[in-house]
Parts: structure tokens; C-alpha cells; sequence
């Protein structure tokens, strides 16, 4: 359970899970040893936490968000060409507004992909989010830029969880197999504009409400140069997430806290552009199979049971089934 962190963990370099994590040892390796433990430790403190050492170059992170923000400077009917609707499986750009977040509106336009799958993979639990991503034509480059990215990001995803599963007890593939050998992804590409926003038909001024990601690990790659992600501890208080350049940063979703039986907390958030300047972000969400049935590791419901009455408390979700409600609650259409 999340504590009264003060500020955010920071792993200064998490290299050396990196290069171990495709060898079969690497729990015996020192190096891998304090990366796991440092892991571990943000993740039961906090839920979040800043990488750095990660292996992606800071050129192609801030190229990513140069190119969203000049598709956000477009004009509406340029961007409105791959307008999000349901028909289009919740995929491309909604308007500033349209984003709900416990009923109401949030402060932010994006571009949302997910995944793609063929039509029926998943029979009715897939139904909602078939279809493929809409890349806009403008600016040149875009979806190609956005495909490196994506796939750079989905294996440094797999490797930091890599490192989570030796920091749970268990082997470094735990998250593997029937839970995320073939994981689904969802990448939001937001835009905030800047303080004071004004609008008549919108009272509410928060770029996003305060929520919990909803699959296992995020990884958020802001603006340096504004402060807006804020975090929320034990004690209420909300904990800003100071842009750390050349760094992600990282935070456990839903599913993750449901495997580790709740050792590990999916930590609410929310976030607030108090600058005058526009603020880009870019939140990749690397998630479990799409019809996977998550509940407590077994390591989780042996290691965790003391003081709690029972060794399971948290009920399996299919992940399909919670992203889709979540996903079909959020948008006003």
C-alpha cells in the first residue's frame, strides 16, 4: 500500500536490468539485485516511480512530443479527419472536453491507439475495440515515428516487469505466457492547454481527474518544462511529479496491483496545467493479454496473507471486459 511519500522514487539507472534481462541468472547478478530492489521498494511506497538509464534515446523521446504538438496545433477540421467514434473502435482524436473522468469533463484533447487485432479474435469481449489506428497525414512521418517508439517502449515495458516479478519472489517471467505474452497496448498522445482555459459550456479546469491506470505498467513521457502530474499519497496529499529530463516516468496499473494480491498499489492521479504554456504528454500503457483472467499470483497469495483473514482478496477481472467498461464510460460522444 502507497505511503506518505513526499516525492517520487527515482531509479538513476536501471541499465543493469536491462542487460541481464534475457539471461537466465539474472537474479544472481548484483547489479540486477539492487535494480529489483529498488523496484520493489517504489513500488510498495508509492506506485510510481522516475527511470533513467532506460536506453531510449532523449532525441527520439522529445521528437515524439515535438510531432504530437504539431498535430495539436493543426486546425480543428484538419485534426478532426480521424475523429475517435465508437464505430472506429474508440481509436483517433477527440476534442478538448470529450474525455470524461467521474462524470466530468477533462481539460485535455488526444489521439488514443490501441492494439490492433483481426475482427472476431476475441468474439463479443473484443467487439468495442476492433479497427484500426488512425495516423494523421499531418505532420509528414508521424504514424512511422510513432511505430519505433511503440515498439521501443513495449520491451522496455517487458523488461522493468521483469524486474517487478523477481521483486514479487517469483521468476522473471511471471508476467509472461497466458497473463502477457501477446500484451495489449493503448497510447494516449494528450495535449493541455495552458492557464487559464476558458470556455463557457466547460466549468471544470482539470486537465485530467483524478483516476488509476487500468492494466499493468505505465510509462510517461512529459513536457520538461511544466509541472503537472500530480500523485496522491496515503495521506492525501498530492505529490507533483517534477519532469526529470531523459527520464520516464513510471506507475502500476489495476492489473498489476490485482496480481501482487494488493502488495503493489495502483495509485490515484490526476493532472493540473497550472503554466500558461501548452503541455504535451505521452502516456504508453503496456497492458496484459487482452482476454486475460488476472488474479493474485500464487507466490502473492502465499507470500501476502498475514493480518488480512484470507490469502486472497482481491477477485480475478478479465482485462478485456474492464478496459472496454472503463473505455466506453470515458468518452462523451
Amino acid at each position: 500500500m502507497a505511503t506518505d511519500f513526499k516525492s517520487l522514487p527515482v531509479i538513476a539507472d536501471i541499465s543493469p536490468l536491462l542487460l541481464k534481462c534475457d539471461d537466465p541468472d539474472m537474479a544472481e547478478d548484483p547489479g540486477v539485485i539492487q535494480v529489483v530492489q529498488q523496484l520493489d521498494r517504489a513500488c510498495r511506497d508509492a506506485g510510481f516511480f522516475y527511470v533513467i538509464g532506460h536506453g531510449i534515446s532523449e532525441d527520439l523521446i522529445k521528437k515524439v512530443r515535438e510531432i504530437t504538438r504539431e498535430f495539436f496545433m493543426l486546425p480543428y477540421d484538419e485534426k478532426l479527419k480521424i475523429k475517435m467514434t465508437p464505430a472506429a473502435g474508440y481509436r483517433g482524436y477527440q476534442r478538448i472536453g470529450e474525455n470524461v473522468t467521474k462524470g466530468k469533463p477533462d481539460i485535455h484533447e488526444a489521439i488514443d491507439c490501441y492494439r490492433e487485432f483481426k475482427q472476431g479474435k476475441y468474439g463479443d469481449l473484443g467487439k468495442a475495440m476492433e479497427g484500426p489506428n488512425q495516423w494523421p497525414e499531418k505532420p509528414h512521418e508521424f504514424k512511422e515515428l510513432m511505430e519505433e517508439y511503440l515498439r521501443l517502449c513495449t520491451d522496455l515495458s517487458r523488461n522493468i516487469l521483469r524486474g517487478i516479478a523477481l521483486a514479487l519472489g517469483g521468476s522473471p517471467y511471471e508476467f509472461e505466457g497466458k497473463i502477457a505474452g501477446e500484451p495489449f497496448w493503448v497510447m494516449r498522445l494528450i495535449g493541455y492547454p495552458g492557464a487559464p482555459f476558458t470556455n463557457g459550456k466547460l466549468e471544470n479546469d482539470v486537465g485530467c481527474g483524478a483516476h488509476t491506470d487500468y492494466g499493468l505498467l505505465t510509462l510517461v513521457n512529459q513536457d520538461e518544462d511544466k509541472t503537472a502530474l500530480q500523485v496522491r499519497n496515503l495521506g492525501g496529499d498530492w505529490i507533483s511529479a517534477i519532469p526529470i529530463p531523459g527520464s520516464f516516468v513510471c506507475n502500476i496499473g489495476d492489473m498489476l496491483k490485482i496480481l501482487s494480491n494488493g502488495v503493489y498499489e495502483s495509485t490515484l492521479h490526476r493532472v493540473i496545467n497550472n503554466s500558461p504554456l501548452y503541455r504535451v504528454c505521452v502516456a504508453f500503457f503496456y497492458e496484459t493479454n487482452f482476454d486475460a483472467v488476472v488474479e493474485p499470483f500464487d507466490i502473492c497469495k502465499d507470500k501476502y496473507p498475514e493480518g488480512r483473514g484470507e490469502s486472497q482478496i482481491f477477485k480475478r477481472a478479465v482485462y478485456g471486459e474492464h478496459l472496454v467498461s472503463k473505455v466506453q464510460t470515458n468518452f462523451a460522444m
